[in-house]
């Protein structure tokens, strides 16, 4: 079935469901007045904010970790075209999510507000994004729509056409988010999407992902495991490669950068000897600035946290990027036993 995935080169989510508009026109929303109802010193906050930054998003997570998919589909947009955004946590603040819903006059998270005026929520972003006018409101050059070239396998194509056949109304959609993996979806088409055409087969898809499938191949593959779609994006970043804790001192003896990304309390519980630098919230952005070729070790606790942050790195375009496997807990077991364990 359609739906059966399989990672092979990258995991194929296939989702069956309606995607329904709720907006007919997109267009920016108006400029926000006073509310009633709200603090003064919320109202005041969140003006302070707007006027400092030009490009705000309220939104649930952080900027580096989304946690809801509307916000995540915002904060993939705004790295794309104004990586510099500030992202505002409403999960860490309730006065702030509850106040930026009645100082807009918007019911939902995430709201995108830019020069301090309020362009709207996730799928407004979506949509002007595809059209091309977020660009422009934002001073970025105008998107190539041009349709990629995709190729797929006559198995692959088989098992998407039977996939279709089941679900009568809807077209084949494709996203691949800023971790290089891919989403299929049938749903039905909205009208701003651009249309890649392959063994006989639409695929819509935004401005974003035409540009990442260009040279895509889609096949068929059966293992032991099951069987589902393989993918193959030429246009990919290297993938995180592993690194072992005896391998950690040649590594950073030729050159690699080692990321600490714990937090400051596991840090302190457990310091690695070697020399290393910080992750968190103060040091992103200029981790983030970084020469894109630079060799970069993340290390973490167990090496689970580590290797999601290096895929953050890796949606940025770094291309050098290694997980410590096993983290500190393998380096003090294997290399230094003056390293406390935790």
């Amino acid at each position: 079935m359609l739906w059966r995935a399989l990672s092979i080169s990258v995991m194929i989510i296939i989702l069956i469901c309606f995607v329904l508009s709720a907006m007919s026109h997109v267009q920016p929303i108006h400029q926000p007045n006073a509310a009633p109802n709200m603090s003064p010193a919320v109202h005041a906050r969140i003006t302070k904010l707007l006027a400092e930054n030009a490009v705000v998003l309220f939104m649930k997570g952080g900027k580096d970790q989304p946690r809801c998919g509307f916000s995540a589909k915002v904060t993939d947009v705004l790295n794309e075209l104004a990586p510099n955004f500030v992202g505002i946590d409403v999960l860490l603040d309730e006065e702030i999510r509850q106040g930026i819903k009645l100082y807009s006059e918007w019911p939902t998270i995430p709201q995108l507000f830019i020069k301090g005026e309020l362009v709207g929520g996730s799928d407004i972003i979506t949509q002007l994004f595809n059209t091309g006018e977020l660009h422009g409101l934002l001073g970025a050059p105008a998107p190539d729509r041009s349709a990629p070239q995709i190729t797929i396998s006559e198995d692959a194509a088989s098992a998407i056409r039977a996939g279709i056949a089941d679900e009568p109304g809807v077209v084949l959609h494709l996203r691949i988010d800023r971790r290089w993996q891919a989403h299929f979806q049938l749903a039905p088409a909205e009208g701003h999407e651009i249309k890649a055409h392959a063994a006989g087969i639409d695929i819509l898809m935004d401005v974003a992902t035409a540009q990442a499938a260009r040279g895509m191949h889609v096949d068929w593959v059966e293992s032991l495991q099951g069987a589902g779609l393989s993918i193959k994006l030429p246009r990919a970043p290297k993938a995180v490669q592993s690194l072992t804790v005896a391998e950690l001192a040649p590594a950073l003896r030729a050159g690699s950068m080692l990321i600490d990304v714990r937090p400051a309390h596991d840090r302190l519980r457990a310091p690695m000897p070697l020399a290393h630098r910080v992750m968190d919230n103060t040091t992103l952005s200029s981790l983030e600035a970084l020469d894109k070729s630079t060799p970069m070790v993340f290390l973490c606790h167990f090496g689970n946290s580590s290797r999601q942050a290096a895929d953050h790195f890796r949606g940025l375009g770094f291309t050098e990027l290694f997980n410590l496997e096993g983290g500190i807990d393998a380096y003090a077991r294997e290399i230094d036993t003056g390293v406390v364990r935790y």
